[in-house]
């Protein structure tokens, strides 16, 4: 049964009790943030947690309670999105694209349930009263002080909307998409869209631009679990999110038309903040942020958002996150990208085995490869290939292992790759495009990478002497260790 709203999503968590209902009053600056961030770096990710009781900036308790970590741990990650294991999507996804037309009338007619699977996927735009417009602000009644948008850490330039799905159009080819973009709030009736050079968002804002025309945009908060996680999702430019979203679900994304423009939103979000941006408007200063990295990204200049129409839900549940020094649950969305978009990895570049992006690197900054070695050169072939695929050229560091190695262990990946290299003969650099949040590069958004071939050398790539053999107890004397080991009491006796 899939999650139609967040507020069925956050019912779920409490359900499977790893939700925190926090009454005691806790201020939208700063401490929400600190509570949070103290939860997040619990085992397994900590709770979600439901503040009940927020203070607003001007002292005033908020209408409205906040919601958040709610995607911070792996089994709530597999809940929003409906499975045992995120690797379960995965699957699917190989399902998919091994589809063959078989031979034979019997074999073609059990394909037609995969055929309309896939057929069911487009969202539907849905008629009547959407809940999502339960309530709707206009003119002098937009009031942005009013909901309770947190500020994270001191130096921020703001308060800042942060768990986001920001709905925009192509101009050319009316292509929606769907992005998890930062927004801070400049006033009651203003924000500023931070959408990073390389963003799909951010492409539809120059053609408008060169158009001279006026882009409409839709903030959403709150959507269903799915549609949450899918705005976070390097998908290509030309698919859907809510088409996706509605692939994770297994049921079709709702929809309606917003109020104030030429867009469409999840009909059962928790808010909606409808708007324009004037491309013949100057920029504004955005940040700075405490970023996902750890450090303050710099204030930049960023598009300046005039708020149209503020749409809720009655009993509105504001959802919202913090970034800043990892583990956070961004940790936990990245990681539902990376189980579920391998098998698409593996599309093109098929000798992929596995790969795996340490909470520690904050994504761009450190990707472990293991691939099925097959000849001289092979590491640095797939390095090339990842460094060419879409959001993977943003990688700052690829180190590429051989199969065996399990690179979700990140401590048997650096064993393996601590061994395994010369220095000088198995480092690579390359200049390209790295993320504009990383503050180290020489410039911004351009700088160099790194690549480590951590496999296994073959005598064609210089290595003459003998490669050792991995040491190994035999099976047939772990089955017999395994038989008594309990009973020895070791473990029990190390726990007391």
């Amino acid at each position: 049964m899939s999650l139609d709203s967040l507020q069925d999503f956050i019912a779920a968590i409490e359900g499977i009790g790893e939700l925190v209902r926090v009454a005691h009053p806790v201020r939208a600056r700063l401490e929400l943030c600190e509570i949070t961030d103290r939860a997040s770096k619990l085992p397994g990710g900590g709770p979600a947690l439901l503040f009940e009781h927020v203070i607003l900036d001007n002292g005033e308790r908020s209408a409205y309670p906040v919601a958040i970590n709610l995607f911070g741990s792996m089994k709530r990650m597999a809940l929003a999105l409906g499975v045992s294991t995120l690797d379960d999507h995965g699957a699917r996804i190989t399902e998919l694209l091994n589809l063959k037309v078989p031979d034979g009338f019997i074999a073609k007619l059990g394909l037609l349930p995969r055929l309309l699977e896939v057929s069911k996927f487009p969202p539907r735009v849905k008629g009547g009263a959407p809940t999502c417009q339960d309530i709707v602000w206009r003119g002098d009644e937009i009031d942005l002080d009013r909901i309770p948008i947190i500020t994270c850490w001191p130096e921020d330039g703001g308060p800042y909307i942060t768990l986001t799905a920001v709905i925009s159009k192509d101009p050319a080819r009316g292509i929606r998409n769907v992005g998890m973009y930062r927004v801070q709030k400049l006033d009651k009736r203003t924000v500023a869209m931070h959408w990073q050079r390389h963003k799909t968002g951010a492409e539809h804002f120059r053609a408008m631009a060169e158009r001279g025309e006026t882009m409409p945009v839709c903030i959403v908060i709150g959507a269903d679990p799915a549609s949450v996680y899918s705005a976070s999702a390097p998908l290509p430019p030309a698919v859907d999110e809510f088409i996706f979203a509605g692939f994770l679900r297994r049921d079709p994304v709702h929809l309606t038309k917003a109020v104030t423009c030429d867009l469409e939103v999840p009909a059962a979000a928790e808010l909606v903040i409808e708007g324009y941006i004037d491309p013949r408007e100057e920029m504004v200063v955005e940040g700075p942020f405490g970023d996902h990295t750890g450090f303050y990204s710099e204030a930049d200049l960023y598009p300046k958002v005039h708020v149209t129409a503020v749409t809720m839900r009655k009993n509105m549940v504001y959802a919202t996150t913090i970034v800043g020094r990892p583990p956070m649950e961004d940790f936990y969305l990245g990681h539902a990208t990376e189980r579920i978009f391998l098998p698409l990895l593996k599309l093109t570049t098929p000798e992929i085995v596995d790969y795996h992006m340490p909470a520690e690197g904050g994504f761009h900054n450190l990707v472990f490869v293991s691939i099925d070695k097959k000849y001289p050169g092979h590491a640095y072939k797939v390095m090339n290939a990842l460094w060419g695929a879409g959001l993977m050229s943003l990688a700052k560091v690829l180190v590429v292992v051989d199969k065996e190695i399990d690179v979700r262990n990140v401590s048997e990946t650096w064993w393996a790759v601590l061994n395994n290299i010369d220095p000088e003969r198995d480092v690579r650099f390359t200049m390209g495009p790295v993320d504009v949040l990383d503050h180290s590069s020489r410039a911004f958004s351009y700088g160099s990478k790194m690549g480590i071939d951590a496999t296994r050398k073959l005598p064609e790539e210089g290595f003459t002497r003998p490669w050792p053999r991995v040491i190994a107890m035999d099976a047939d004397t772990r089955t017999r260790v395994d038989g008594f080991f309990t009973s020895l009491g070791i473990e029990q006796a190390w726990r007391r």
